[in-house]
């Protein structure tokens, strides 16, 4: 079944996930009432004043958060995961239960945080390309979810010109939409954490 809006999403994802997923949401409308919701690149995206505030996902054993612009975020808290090997997509690496999330007074100061951001009119600079990166027509669906994931879209411009292109090649391959947005997702984790298209291939 394909999920409609953010509680069908949650419904439909794997048990350990809900109730993180749950924890995440009624956080993100304690911190910022009136916030809307929206499934983008399929997976939970929380919008405010029109600009994406933070995005949510499950995964088979771990779920995800993070800020859209988190690299304009300081982190006085210490919160953000960075170049641990439980990093992962988001700011806050593998979420297997609710007691990996930070404590709610930290998320909700820093989701606050992030509103100012997008008040001050705070926009993702586009990555400058290399001469191979140019090379690699990439489509716009996943070139938007690039920019919505920090560690993803640094991490896939510092990859060599050939896994830039199994990724850009398999999305936009993609015939139908839906298919196209779930390789977007599943790309995004695995980009975030170092692996290239055909990792699951590889010895």
């Amino acid at each position: 079944m394909k999920p409609h809006d953010v509680q069908s999403y949650i419904s439909l994802s794997p048990a350990y996930a809900q109730p993180i997923l749950e924890k995440i949401r009624e956080t993100v409308h304690v911190a910022c009432p009136g916030i809307r919701e929206q499934l983008k690149w399929s997976f939970p995206h929380f919008v405010y004043n029109g600009s994406s505030l933070c995005y949510m996902a499950a995964f088979k054993h771990h779920c995800a958060f993070g800020f859209w612009l988190a690299e304009y975020m300081q982190d006085p808290a210490g919160i953000f995961i960075q170049d641990d090997k439980n990093s992962a997509m988001g700011n806050f690496g593998k979420i297997t239960s609710i007691e990996n999330l930070p404590a709610t007074q930290h998320l909700v100061a820093y989701l606050h945080s992030a509103m100012e951001l997008i008040d001050m009119g705070v926009k993702i600079k586009k990555p400058t390309p290399s001469k191979t990166s140019t090379e690699t027509k990439i489509h716009e669906d996943f070139a938007n979810a690039l920019d919505s994931n920090t560690a993803a879209k640094e991490q896939f411009y510092s990859m060599t010109a050939s896994c830039q292109k199994e990724y850009a090649h398999w999305i936009a391959e993609a015939k139908r939409a839906e298919t196209r947005q779930k390789r977007i997702a599943s790309a995004l984790e695995w980009i975030a954490e170092g692996k290239r298209r055909d990792w699951k291939y590889s010895k």
